[in-house]
C-alpha cells in the first residue's frame, strides 16, 4: 500500500474517531505528498515518500526546539503529539549502535581520516539512514569518529 493510500485510510479512521489532531496532521502530510507528486510529475517512489516524511519530521523537530527554547511548553506539547502521529509512517528507527556501525563502515569504505572528509562519509551514510535516524545525531557522530582517528 502506498503512503497516499495509507494516509487516506487513516484519514477516514480519524474522521470516524473524531480525532481532530490526527486528522489535521494526516491532511497536512497528504497535502505535502500530493504537492510533491505534482511538482515531480509522477507518482512518488518509496524513497521520495520517505524524503517528504523526513522533511516534515525535521521541520517539526526544529519547531520543537525553538518552542522549548522560548519556554512555550503549550506549543511544544502539540508538536510532540504531531511527531508521534508522523512516527507511524516512518520506518523503524535505527539504534545508536547501528548508526555508529554504519558510519564506521562508511569511514573505512571511503578511506576518510580527518574531519575534512566528512562530506565523503555523509554521502555514503545518508542514503542508508534516511528516515531511520536523526540527521543531527548522524552528523555529530561522523564528526566525533573522524576527529578521534
Amino acid at each position: 500500500m502506498s503512503l497516499l493510500e495509507t494516509l487516506n485510510a487513516d484519514m477516514k479512521q480519524a474522521m470516524k474517531d473524531k480525532n481532530k489532531e490526527a486528522l489535521s496532521v494526516i491532511r497536512m502530510v497528504k497535502s505535502t505528498v500530493m504537492n510533491e507528486q505534482i511538482n515531480l510529475g509522477h507518482d512518488l517512489t518509496e524513497e521520495e515518500e520517505l524524503t517528504v516524511l523526513s522533511r516534515e519530521v525535521k521541520q517539526r523537530h526544529e519547531s520543537l526546539s525553538e518552542f522549548e527554547k522560548g519556554g512555550r511548553d503549550d506549543l511544544a506539547s502539540g508538536i510532540k503529539s504531531e511527531l508521534a502521529i508522523l512516527a507511524k509512517y516512518l520506518p523503524a528507527q535505527l539504534s545508536e549502535d547501528e548508526v555508529i556501525a554504519i558510519i564506521k563502515a562508511a569511514i573505512s569504505k571511503t578511506g576518510a581520516t580527518t574531519p575534512k572528509d566528512m562530506g565523503k562519509v555523509m554521502g555514503v551514510v545518508t542514503p542508508q539512514v534516511k528516515g531511520k535516524a536523526d540527521g543531527k545525531f548522524v552528523a555529530n557522530q561522523v564528526k566525533t569518529l573522524l576527529a578521534g582517528q
